[in-house]
């Protein structure tokens, strides 16, 4: 699996992954402002967004006609087609692609749900490789907590309930965000995701995370100087002497 997903393509692509509650989503957007601020070009995606099969996949969990090998090949079918408009176009076109959820998220949920782990991955193999994937690793009992802080109701393929876990949603939530957790575990070694301490303060995961993708920025086009730049060059061009004031001016 070292080549999967290889390409020459001139644009980055950095992904976020981690349970619901682990305050990836959070990083991401900030990590997105802040490219924009210093004048990149960036493309955002997030999973299970596509209008091809959002009303299929609507559909099918309100009657609950998804089992998980459907539930698999639906998704895929909404990653394919984010992929080649939303992914794969920007990137050729030298952009910074920021993706909440990748390929891995379905590795976890759908082998979670007991689909067959390889061939999982071999439905997924039009997928580019990300430049850094980025795996938010947080305690199932911090996770859950923020999930269910103010919650009424979990909903049914959200708990997992079609796998009969438990007859109790929120029990049954547990065991299978505890799969999906275990199946992250196996892939950092696999894939090369990199760990990041979502018990970490906000600011102090947003710095690490900025950090580390530094050094994958070099070489990528900006449509414009950053905001400290600009604000420099503004202040550079306010104390510049003007032509009415340049010495020979001033002495005729």
């Amino acid at each position: 699996m070292e080549t999967y997903g290889s390409h020459n393509y001139p644009g980055r692509l950095f992904v976020v992954e981690g349970v619901d509650g682990s305050g990836k989503s959070t990083q991401i957007a900030l990590l997105r402002q802040w490219l924009i601020s210093e004048g990149y070009t960036v493309f955002f995606s997030e999973w299970n967004s596509s209008p091809l099969v959002k009303k299929t996949t609507s559909k099918g969990k309100k009657k609950q006609l998804l089992t998980p090998t459907t539930f698999s090949l639906i998704h895929a079918t909404d990653f394919a087609d984010r992929t080649e408009h939303d992914i794969i176009a920007p990137l050729k076109a030298g952009a910074i692609v920021l993706a909440d959820r990748y390929i891995y998220t379905a590795f976890a949920r759908d082998v979670a749900r007991n689909v067959d782990r390889q061939w999982v991955r071999e439905l997924y193999q039009f997928a580019v490789k990300p430049t850094v994937a980025f795996y938010y690793r947080v305690p199932l009992e911090v996770s859950l907590g923020r999930i269910l802080t103010g919650r009424n109701e979990l909903k049914y393929y959200e708990a997992g309930m079609d796998l009969g876990l438990s007859s109790d949603p929120y029990e049954s939530f547990k065991l299978f965000q505890e799969r999906i957790v275990g199946e992250y575990e196996k892939m950092i070694g696999e894939f090369g995701l990199t760990v990041m301490d979502a018990t970490l303060p906000i600011p102090e995961q947003q710095r690490r995370m900025r950090k580390i993708i530094r050094p994958n920025l070099l070489g990528v086009r900006r449509m414009r100087g950053s905001a400290k730049e600009t604000a420099w060059a503004g202040l550079a061009r306010e104390m510049r002497p003007s032509l009415t004031d340049t010495p020979e001016r001033s002495a005729r």
